[in-house]
């Protein structure tokens, strides 16, 4: 299960690092690490310690509990805390969005509301 654990943190940070533009090195030097620590643990060679896991989690701005998200063997014990971890995390993101971006966003959730009512 470690291994299996190990590549899918990896691949998690991997993907939120891209999706916020940050190189492995400015990953590596925010957390006090080499950029070669950040490419194991992207390739789920070396596991992530639980304080590095957490300064992960505040340089990248999510929740702990996102690394573990989607995990096969995850078995989230406390859902009530989750949730309100996952909409804190959302609400910290749309109100650091532009009024244009907001917008557009309102837009696809009302469209979206409009095809659920539909069918």
């Amino acid at each position: 299960m470690e291994e299996n654990f190990n590549i899918h943190l990896g691949k998690k940070l991997r993907m939120r690092r891209l999706s916020l533009g940050l190189t492995q090195t400015k990953v590596a030097q925010a957390i006090n690490v080499t950029f070669q620590q950040i490419q194991k643990y992207e390739k789920g060679t070396n596991g992530v310690s639980s304080n590095r896991l957490m300064q992960l989690s505040q340089f990248l701005k999510v929740p702990i509990i996102y690394f573990f998200e989607d995990y096969k063997e995850f078995k989230n014990v406390s859902l009530g805390e989750s949730v309100d971890l996952n909409y804190s995390f959302l609400s910290r993101t749309f109100a650091s969005l532009s009024k244009d971006q907001k917008e557009k966003i309102l837009q696809i959730l009302n469209n979206t509301s409009k095809f659920e009512k539909v069918g």
